[in-house]
């Protein structure tokens, strides 16, 4: 899958927005339940891409449009001959993928931190996603649906990696293998959300969450995530001294002497991203 081009980086199934250094992502496809096409990745892609580039952007947060955040990929066009998983679908029969800029890897990849709004059920796809964020704050009526098993395919996008990380071998064995459903406040006992919120209270929250994040230095918070990331395959040692490389040059950042002077001043501190 290529980087589509720029002037495709925005359509109506995906919409994009910045202010107050918070990039939004919001699927927009909301009378197919946000169901995912090629196009729609493409999109997605692209779109991360773009706010981890641009200098005033210091947090994504990811959510839909409706009732439901995301129902998976799109099945319904996968049976009508078209799309992806059909019988049509030109990349059924590749032996090779372009992992530069596929969806799952580019938001991984992603140095900003990013946040999942779940204003409704995530299912399939739309589970992966939302646990491929750094955050997620889910609404009382949203659900996580591994359905996976049940339509004959795996988590196909990072599932089968984040959960036994996120909830352990036996429960992620469990969850995956039953295809189980959980309410939002059986995700919150078992891990995989941050918190639950009334539905109508779910866009406040979770952008005062992306401005508490956005209101602290964007180098250093940037350099955290990289850390954690890199510490998922480093053994202690090799984290540590990975570490200090990354601590010396934010020694001499203006947002590392703004934070000691905001400290001993007791005001609040603003940072430039340099």
């Amino acid at each position: 899958m290529s980087e589509p081009a720029a002037a495709s980086l925005t359509s109506d199934e995906v919409l994009y927005s910045v202010a107050d250094n918070i990039a939004t992502i919001t699927l927009n496809r909301p009378e197919r339940m946000n169901t995912i096409s090629r196009e729609m990745l493409a999109q997605l892609s692209a779109l991360f891409l773009k706010a981890d580039a641009d200098p005033d952007v210091r947090v994504v947060v990811l959510t839909a449009a409706g009732r439901m955040f995301c129902a998976g990929l799109d099945m319904v066009s996968a049976t009508q001959g078209k799309g992806i998983g059909s019988a049509n679908d030109a990349n059924s029969s590749r032996t090779t993928l372009d992992m530069k800029s596929a969806q799952p890897i580019v938001m991984f990849n992603m140095e900003k931190p990013t946040i999942c709004l779940l204003n409704g059920a995530a299912a399939g796809y739309g589970m992966d996603i939302a646990l491929n964020c750094d955050i997620r704050i889910m609404a009382e009526s949203a659900k996580f649906a591994a359905a996976f098993v049940k339509r004959g395919v795996v988590p196909e996008s990072g599932g089968t990696w984040f959960l036994p990380r996120m909830i352990g071998w036996a429960k992620a064995a469990e969850l995956i293998f039953t295809g189980r459903t959980l309410s939002a406040r059986e995700s919150l006992e078992m891990g995989l959300t941050n918190e639950v919120v009334a539905d109508a209270e779910l866009q406040a929250r979770g952008r005062a969450v992306a401005a508490e994040i956005a209101a602290n230095a964007p180098l250093a918070v940037q350099a955290a995530k990289r850390m954690m990331r890199a510490g998922l395959s480093e053994n202690f040692g090799e984290h540590v001294h990975h570490v200090f490389l990354q601590l010396l040059p934010l020694f001499r950042t203006e947002d590392f002497r703004e934070g000691m002077a905001s400290f001993l001043e007791k005001r609040p501190a603003d940072f430039k991203g340099r």
